[in-house]
C-alpha cells in the first residue's frame, strides 16, 4: 500500500500538472470505485470543476481541491495509481476512470485490486470524513514532537510495531516505513509501546522523521504498482535496511534478517540489532 512517502509524491508530481485545469468529462468503467456520491452525480458534478494551485494530502489520503468548494478525496488502497498523461498512452487494463482535462490531457486511476476508492465532497467536510477525522499527527508537523510521542508511548499497552501502524496515533506511515523506523532506533517490533525507555523513544521519533524524509526525498518505495502522478517508479526500495529482506544480512551486523507474523502483518528486523528485552 502507498505510505505517506508515496502519496506525498503523488501530490507533488500532479501539482505542477493539474493546477488550473478543468474536467471536461469523465469515463467511469468501474462506477464501485466512487464512493460517494452516486456514480452518476459524481460525474455530474465534477465536469466542469477546475483544479486549485495546491493539491493536498493526510496521511495516506490524496485531496485535490477544486472549484466552487468542492474537494476530490482519493485513497490509493493497495495498487491503487493516479496518472496524468496523454491521451494517445495504452490503456492500462484495469483503469477504472478516466478525467479528461480542457489541455487535451487526462488523468487517470488505474487499480489493480480495486480496493482504491475516490469520493467527491464539499471541502469544508474534508476534515470530518471518517479515515480522516480521528486521524493522528503528521510525522513531519511540529504536533509529532519527541515529548507527544514519550507521552503516548506511556499511555499505549499494546506493541510498538502495531502501535505504529494506527492511523489513529500517527498518521501516514505503514508496513515499510515503521519496520525500517524501529530498525534505525534498535527497537524489537513486539517490544511494549510504555517499556520502551525515554532514550529508545527520542530515538524512535528521531528515526520516524528521517525514514519518512528520506521516503519523500527518494521519492517513494517501488516494488510492484506505485508510480508517482506521471508514471515514475520511486528509489527508496534502494535504501532499505530491513523490508522485504529476510535472509539478507544486516548491514550493521551481518546477521540474517528475520521476519515475523504480527497482528497478520509480516514484520523484519534484524535479531541482533532489536533484541526482545
Amino acid at each position: 500500500m502507498p505510505e505517506l512517502p508515496e502519496v506525498e509524491t503523488v501530490v507533488r508530481s500532479l501539482e505542477q500538472h493539474l493546477a488550473g485545469l478543468a474536467v471536461t468529462a469523465v469515463d467511469l468503467f468501474m462506477p464501485e470505485v466512487i464512493r460517494s456520491p452516486k456514480p452518476e452525480q459524481f460525474t455530474e458534478q465534477i465536469t466542469g470543476k477546475q483544479f486549485q494551485k495546491k493539491l493536498g494530502r493526510r496521511g495516506k489520503y490524496l485531496l485535490m481541491h477544486l472549484s466552487e468548494g468542492l474537494a476530490l478525496v482519493v485513497h490509493l488502497r493497495m495498487t491503487g495509481r493516479l496518472i496524468y498523461c496523454d491521451p494517445e498512452l495504452p490503456l492500462e487494463k484495469h483503469t477504472h476512470v478516466i478525467f479528461h482535462l480542457d489541455n487535451g490531457k487526462q488523468l487517470r486511476f488505474a487499480d489493480v485490486r480495486r480496493f482504491g476508492r475516490l469520493q467527491l465532497v464539499p471541502a469544508i467536510e474534508v476534515s470530518g470524513l471518517a479515515g480522516i477525522k480521528d486521524m493522528g499527527p503528521e510525522p513531519l508537523d511540529p504536533e509529532f514532537s519527541r515529548e507527544f510521542l514519550k507521552k503516548e508511548l506511556r499511555r499505549r499497552r499494546t506493541r510498538i510495531k502495531s502501535l505504529l501502524l494506527d492511523q489513529c496515533f500517527v498518521a501516514g506511515l505503514g508496513n515499510i516505513y515503521a519496520d525500517e523506523a524501529l530498525y534505525r532506533a534498535k527497537i524489537h517490533p513486539e517490544r511494549l509501546a510504555p517499556d520502551l525507555t525515554t532514550r529508545e523513544a527520542a530515538g524512535l521519533h528521531k528515526a520516524i522523521v528521517e525514514v519518512i524524509a528520506g521516503g519523500i526525498e527518494h521519492r517513494g518505495t517501488s516494488f510492484r504498482d506505485y508510480v508517482d502522478g506521471e508514471g515514475r517508479t520511486g528509489s527508496f526500495q534502494h535504501h532499505l535496511k530491513v523490508y522485504n529482506r529476510e535472509g539478507l544480512p544486516c548491514s550493521r551486523c551481518g546477521r540474517p534478517i528475520e521476519r515475523i507474523k504480527l497482528a497478520g502483518r509480516s514484520s523484519y528486523y534484524c535479531p541482533a540489532c532489536q533484541k526482545p528485552k
